[in-house]
Formats: C-alpha cells, sequence, structure tokens
C-alpha cells in the first residue's frame, strides 16, 4: 500500500516538475524587430537557432507557425530553421490605430515529441511609405472684401499614416500678396494651420485668389500632398456709379419723331450683383417742361423724344441725371445733359400730274407729249426751291413749259418687244440742307405693233429619214418665234411649193400649219430618192403679215433591203450555169467569175463571195471579194468529171441579204487550144436581145436630143443673168446605178460580163492563145466574124474595138 502510495507521489511529482517546465518553457519570449514592406522571402532570424533546437529535427518535430487574423506573414523552413517573410507587411494595415508608438505582431511556434510552444514577438519599425494627404483636395472660402487684415480662416489639415519623424512636420503656402499661413500643433503631436489675411482684398482689383497649400512629412526622403484653396472675394457697396462723361451736349433737329432716340446715357459701377445695378432719373434741377418733352428709361438710362420739338418753341434743354445703385447703403453719380435744337427743311416738296396718255402704241413718234406735271415746296428761300428729274436710262425726258410745269417727252424710239411697260419715276428735291424730296410713279403702257418677222431658231434644218418610213410618220417639229402679241403672234406654217420632175412637194411632205410638225406623206426608197430640199415659210396674222421662211434638207438614210443581184455567170430564172473545162487546166486558171451587185448604199452593198457548196474542197478556190474561182490544182483521175459548185453572194447589211448561183462543171478530155460556137439562129433574135437592143436605143436617142436642146438654150442666151442664190429646193438626187461606183466591183467584172454579152448576141467565140501581156479583144463582127481572146494571168480587161 505504501509502496502505491510512493510511487503515485512520484508521479506527480514527476507531472509538477514537467508542467513547470512547460509553464517556464512558454513563458519566454523571443523577440524580434523588422521594418515594414520588406520583400517576401527576406529572412528575419534563425529561429532554430535562437530557440536552441536540432535543425535536423525540425521537421520531424513538425515545427510551425501559427496564423495571426487568417493571414500568414511569416514561415519557419523546416530544412534551415530561418524564420522569413511570406507575405508583405504593411504596418499601418496591421496596426491601424495612429496613437500606438510601437506595432507589435505576435506569433506562436509550436513543436511536438515533445510538445513545446514558443511566444514570438516581432516588431513592426515604421518606414516613409505613406505621403501626406488632405481630406479634400480643393478648400473654398468666401471672404468678403471688407475683411479687416490679420483675420484668420481655419483650414483643413493634412493627415499621414505614418508616426514619428515620418509624419507631417510642416505646410507651406503658395506665394501671395494678401495671405499666409500659421502653423499650429496639436496635444497629440499633429499639425495643422490657418489662413491669415495679411493685406485687405479689393474685389473690383481682384475677385479670385488660388492658392496652393503643401504638406511636407519629416521623413528621408521627405513625402508631400497639396490641396487648392480658392478664395472667392465677396462684394460690398463701396464704389459709387460714374457716368462715360460729366456732361453732354447733344444736337437735335426739330421735328424729329416721337419715341426717336436722342442720347444713351452709360453710367458704370465697379461693384457687382446688386450693388451694381443701376437706377436713372431726373434730378430736381430738372424744369417740368423738360421732363414733359423728353423721357428718360430708368433701366438703360435711353433719352428719348416724348412730345413734338418745334425749333421756333423752344430752342435749348438742360437737364440733369442721376444713376443711383440698389444696394442697401446705395450710392450715387450725376451728370448733366444740354439738347440744342437745330432748325430744319421740314417741308416736302409736291408733285401733281395734270395730265397722262397711257396706254400708246410702240410706234408712237418721238417728242410725243406724254403727260403734264406741276412741281411744288410751302419753304421759302433755297428750301422751297426745286430740281425735278427723272431716270437716265429712260427712253423720256422733261422740258419745262413755264415756271413748275413740265413735259414729259418720248426721247427715243420704243419698241415693245423688249420693254412692255415702263415705271417712270419722277422725282423732285429742294436745295435745303438736308433737302427733301418726294416721287411720284406712273406706268405707261405699249400697244404692240406687228413689227417683228417671224424668225426660226435656225437657218438650215437637216433632218434624216429613215426609208421604208410609215405614210403620216413625224419628221421633226420647225418652230419660229414671234416676239409680237396676240394676233400678230399667231404664225401659220406651210410649205413652199417647188415641183421636182412633175411631183409637188405638198405630195410628200405635209405641214402642220399651228405647230409647224413635218410629216411624211409616203414611204421612201433610198434606191429611188436619197434627199430632198425646200422651204417652209412661217407667216403671222398681222396686218400687214411678215413672214420668213427655213430651208429643209431631208436625207433619206439606206436600210439594207435589197438582196444582192447575180448578174454574172447570166442564167434562165435561177437555172443551173453549164461549163466545160478541159481537164488539163493548168493551177491557177481562172475557170468563172460570180459578179453580183447591190442596189444598196455603199456600205449594205459591200459584197462577200463564198462556197455555199463545192463537190471538192481541194480543187476550186473562190476570191472573196471579187468572185473569181480558180483552180488549186492541176484535174487528177481520181477526181469527178462533175464539179458542183454553188456560190453565195452577201451584202454587208444588218442583216446580210444574200443570193446564190448554181455552177456545174463539166471536165472533158481535149484541151482544145480554139473552137467555134456557132449559135443557132433563134437564139440570135430571142425576145430577150429584141428588149435589150430596144431599150438601148432608146436610151442612146434621148441622151442625143437632150445634148441638142442643151447647145440650143445655151447658145439662145444674150447675156448672162445675174446668178441667183444658190437654191437645192428641186434637187433629187438620181440613183447611182454604175456597176463601176461599187468598190467591190471591178473593171474586170465588168469587162468581163460584156465579154459575156458579146457571146450571146450570135457572134463567134474564138480561143487561142496570145502573147504575154495581151488583153482581151472583142469585135464586134458579122455572124461569121470570130472573136479574139487573149488572156493574160495578171489581168483580165477586155477592149472592145
Amino acid at each position: 500500500m505504501e509502496s502505491r502510495m510512493k510511487s503515485k507521489a512520484l508521479k506527480r511529482y514527476v507531472f509538477v516538475i514537467i508542467l513547470m517546465s512547460l509553464l517556464n518553457a512558454a513563458s519566454s519570449v523571443t523577440h524580434y524587430s523588422i521594418p515594414e514592406e520588406l520583400d517576401e522571402g527576406s529572412i528575419v532570424a534563425n529561429l532554430a537557432t535562437d530557440l536552441g533546437l536540432d535543425v535536423k529535427t525540425l521537421s520531424i518535430r513538425k515545427i510551425r507557425l501559427d496564423t495571426v487574423a487568417n493571414k500568414k506573414y511569416l514561415d519557419i523552413n523546416k530544412e534551415t530553421g530561418e524564420l522569413f517573410i511570406v507575405e508583405r507587411i504593411d504596418r499601418e494595415h496591421i496596426c491601424n490605430t495612429k496613437a500606438a508608438a510601437t506595432c507589435v505582431l505576435k506569433l506562436d511556434a509550436t513543436i511536438e515529441n515533445p510538445v513545446r510552444m514558443f511566444n514570438i514577438e516581432l516588431e513592426i519599425v515604421d518606414i516613409n511609405d505613406n505621403a501626406p494627404r488632405f481630406r479634400r483636395d480643393t478648400m473654398h472660402l468666401d471672404i468678403s472684401e471688407s475683411t479687416p487684415v490679420g483675420e484668420r480662416f481655419s483650414l483643413n489639415n493634412a493627415v499621414d499614416p505614418d508616426i514619428g519623424v515620418n509624419s507631417i512636420k510642416t505646410y507651406f503656402l503658395s506665394e501671395s500678396d494678401h495671405f499666409s499661413i500659421e502653423i499650429q500643433t496639436g496635444r497629440d503631436g499633429s499639425k495643422f494651420t490657418d489662413l491669415i489675411l495679411k493685406k485687405a482684398l479689393d474685389r473690383e482689383q481682384q475677385a479670385i485668389h488660388n492658392l496652393i497649400l503643401t504638406a511636407v512629412d519629416g521623413g528621408v526622403p521627405a513625402r508631400s500632398g497639396t490641396a487648392s484653396i480658392i478664395v472667392r472675394v465677396l462684394d460690398t457697396n463701396d464704389n459709387a456709379p460714374q457716368f462715360d462723361k460729366d456732361s453732354y451736349t447733344i444736337n437735335l433737329t426739330e421735328n424729329s419723331p416721337t419715341g426717336s432716340l436722342v442720347v444713351k446715357l452709360n453710367a458704370t459701377d465697379k461693384d457687382e450683383g446688386s450693388n451694381s445695378d443701376l437706377l436713372y432719373s431726373f434730378s430736381l434741377y430738372t424744369s417740368e417742361k423738360t421732363q414733359q418733352t423728353f423721357s428718360l428709361n430708368p433701366n438703360n438710362g435711353e433719352i428719348r423724344v416724348k412730345e413734338m420739338i418745334n425749333y421756333e418753341d423752344f430752342r435749348i434743354y438742360d437737364m440733369e441725371i442721376i444713376a443711383t445703385d440698389k444696394a442697401a447703403n446705395s450710392l450715387s453719380g450725376k451728370c448733366k445733359v444740354k439738347i440744342l435744337v437745330t432748325d430744319m427743311n421740314d417741308n416736302h416738296p409736291e408733285i401733281s400730274i395734270k395730265s397722262f396718255t397711257s396706254p400708246v402704241k410702240e410706234d408712237v413718234p418721238v417728242n410725243t407729249v406724254i403727260a403734264v406735271v406741276s412741281v411744288s415746296d410751302k419753304d421759302s428761300g433755297e428750301n422751297g426751291q426745286v430740281d425735278i428729274h427723272i431716270s437716265d436710262d429712260l427712253p423720256f425726258a422733261l422740258k419745262e413749259s413755264s415756271d413748275n410745269y413740265y413735259e414729259l417727252l418720248i426721247s427715243e424710239p420704243l419698241d415693245r418687244e423688249k420693254v412692255a411697260e415702263y415705271d417712270i419715276t419722277i422725282t423732285v428735291t429742294d436745295r435745303g440742307n438736308p433737302p427733301l424730296s418726294d416721287n411720284e410713279t406712273i406706268t405707261l403702257e405699249l400697244l404692240d405693233v406687228n413689227d417683228n418677222v417671224p424668225q426660226f431658231p435656225q437657218t438650215f434644218y437637216t433632218i434624216p429619214v429613215m426609208e421604208n418610213n410609215a405614210p403620216g410618220a413625224s419628221l421633226s417639229s420647225l418652230t419660229a418665234i414671234d416676239p409680237d402679241l396676240h394676233e400678230n403672234q399667231y404664225l401659220v406654217y406651210f410649205i413652199i411649193e417647188k415641183e421636182i420632175v412633175n411631183t409637188s412637194m405638198s405630195m410628200l411632205f405635209s405641214i402642220n400649219p399651228e405647230n409647224g410638225n413635218l410629216y411624211a406623206l409616203k414611204t421612201f426608197d433610198y434606191e429611188m430618192e436619197k434627199e430632198f430640199l425646200f422651204h417652209i415659210e412661217a407667216r403671222d396674222s398681222g396686218v400687214p403679215p411678215l413672214s420668213s421662211n427655213v430651208t429643209v434638207h431631208i436625207i433619206i438614210m439606206d436600210q439594207n433591203d435589197n438582196t444582192p443581184l447575180i448578174v454574172s455567170p447570166w442564167r434562165a430564172h435561177g437555172s443551173e450555169v453549164k461549163e466545160k473545162i478541159p481537164r488539163s487546166t493548168d493551177k491557177g486558171t481562172l475557170i468563172a467569175k460570180v459578179i453580183a451587185i447591190d442596189s444598196d448604199s455603199v456600205h449594205n452593198s459591200r459584197i462577200t463571195y463564198q462556197f455555199l457548196q463545192n463537190t471538192d474542197a481541194t480543187l476550186f478556190s473562190l476570191d472573196q471579194y471579187n468572185g473569181e474561182i480558180r483552180t488549186m490544182r492541176m484535174f487528177s483521175y481520181r477526181d469527178s468529171r462533175d464539179q458542183r459548185l454553188v456560190v453565195i453572194a452577201k451584202d454587208n447589211g444588218e442583216p446580210a441579204l444574200s443570193a446564190t448561183v448554181t455552177i456545174k462543171l463539166s471536165t472533158v478530155e481535149t484541151a482544145l487550144k480554139t473552137y467555134t460556137e456557132v449559135p443557132l439562129e433563134y437564139d440570135i433574135f430571142s425576145d430577150l436581145n429584141l428588149y435589150l437592143v430596144i431599150g438601148l436605143g432608146s436610151v442612146s436617142f434621148l441622151l442625143l436630143i437632150t445634148i441638142l436642146v442643151t447647145i440650143v438654150l445655151k447658145c439662145q442666151k444674150a447675156k448672162p443673168s445675174k446668178a441667183a442664190p444658190p437654191c437645192r429646193n428641186s434637187v433629187i438626187s438620181e440613183r447611182n446605178s454604175t456597176i463601176a461606183d461599187s468598190t467591190l466591183v471591178s473593171n474586170d467584172a465588168y469587162w468581163y460580163s460584156l465579154f459575156l454579152a458579146e457571146t450571146r448576141k450570135g457572134k463567134l467565140v474564138v480561143r487561142q492563145p496570145a502573147p504575154k501581156g495581151a488583153r482581151y479583144i472583142v469585135s464586134s463582127l458579122p455572124r461569121s466574124t470570130g472573136v479574139t481572146e487573149t488572156s493574160d494571168s495578171a489581168a483580165s480587161t477586155l477592149q472592145v474595138t
């Protein structure tokens, strides 16, 4: 029992010893001091060494550092036992009370096996990391200009979170002639300042004072903060109103209109607000007569005429004007005004129209009297003498007939078409100073006379008309202008009759007599007629009527409406043309020549030739411009004896028109140098040949008669008459049907067609070799006579001998 009690007592003793050792260990405090704002990772101290701990066992014994306010500012490196900064420490943030002289961060370090706890105190030393700052960036002060010198005004002080020497040390004020500052120190050591007025203020000189207050701390380097002080000087009524002048002398003409401005007085007060608002009034020294004649605006100082002023009644008005401000202790200023009334020419001259004739015809003779005018003026002397005149740019003149009576005459010819009526202003002016005048305006109307010939805008009209037009189609509008009026202006249009080839112009064209619209009465064919030239007359309805005419040139425009006509080789009613050629024909030999003509214009009548069908494309060639068909090579035994060629002749119109001819060639084995072709008797005197002979004879007879008549007429002229002006009224362009005019129908084609025609007249044709350079020779021989043909590869010209 005793042994048990001894063992329990021993255990209690050991426990007390251990507990006391723990308490002693806990009661010991480790103190460190560091400046604020150290960088993260900075070493504070080696805690293991300071606490006497084995660095190697720190990790095993799980040494740790408790957090402060849920933030871990420091930590222990378990490998080295160093205490280091985990998060930047701001003293002003941790110790936010300005009164605290020191800022201590208390930490607990715990280690296990056995459990031990260490108290650590970390003193945070302040650094100058904060600049002074005013609670308000701008301070406004209202100070009366009557404030005495030495008056003090409290200002908002600046604050600095730093402590000690890093807190606010002093204040500075920007340079000022009127203000200074005085720095005060509070019981807690804080500094504040008062603004002191050191020089009297004058709002009229400077109404606003802008100052800068600067607070500086004692840190190294020092930091500072600024605030703006705006001092607004309040006005006091310390300035009396003043007029621009002490006295005014005004010249005023009599009979000035009621309400007219005499003078506007201007007084100024350097004060502001109600202290500068002024009221104007007459003084007691201003007479009742003056106050009845003139009015004074109390707000703007305008003096105006109140009653009619007469120079003969009163010549001088004296008045005294007072300007008073609206302040409680009002101040006032005075000025004197003298108004001198000047005499004036106050009677206007008068005009009276005694007689006036209107309207008049525009052809009224020059110097005709159209009005009588009288003038008068009630004034006397020079003020009663008057001068009368009218505008110089009018075709009228004034002529004095007797005292103060004038006649209004026409001085230049009148033209209603230029000016239909005249506003004549007659002005009279007296010789007063200033002169007075009066005027009277009369309106003279002019009656129209038929003195203007109708005029066309153009002297010559060229009107293109497309052929095949519809009868009645509108061609153009030919409108003339007549500046006259009424019946003198009403125009009638008609075509001047002119017969051309027994055809009257009125049968070809018509014109609307009222509006000048020109119409075609028939369909025109470019191949029959190409142009017309005639006159159109416009005649007014005046008495006597006047007229003018204009030349109209109608040009018929071609359309591609004619199909090419193939004239060679000749064929009857579209039948095939059959030709025989030797099989031994050389390469390049002329086999046939297709000739087509087109009666359209040059552009539409340009013809090109192409093969539409060709039995052998390698055997024959066709010149697309002259229609010559030549061999491209010699015939071979493989070539067919019969060759069929279809040639198409196409014009250049849009759309193009065409014609075709079929040539059937038969080859013979024997190449004859000469051969005789004896036509039958009935071929010589066929109906077609008979018609051709009759036609040629008739044309030749008419040509001979025309030449004889022309020669007789020229011989009968006694003397040459005066040359008439060129006129193209009766010109109708003749159809140009000559084949040679076509640019694509050559002389060779013409003579070749002639050669074919001769052979069909029953002549004997003989083909024989000719010397190089010779040409075709066609002789008009009897039936028994032959025709000699010589060929030249360079040219194929026929000469009829």
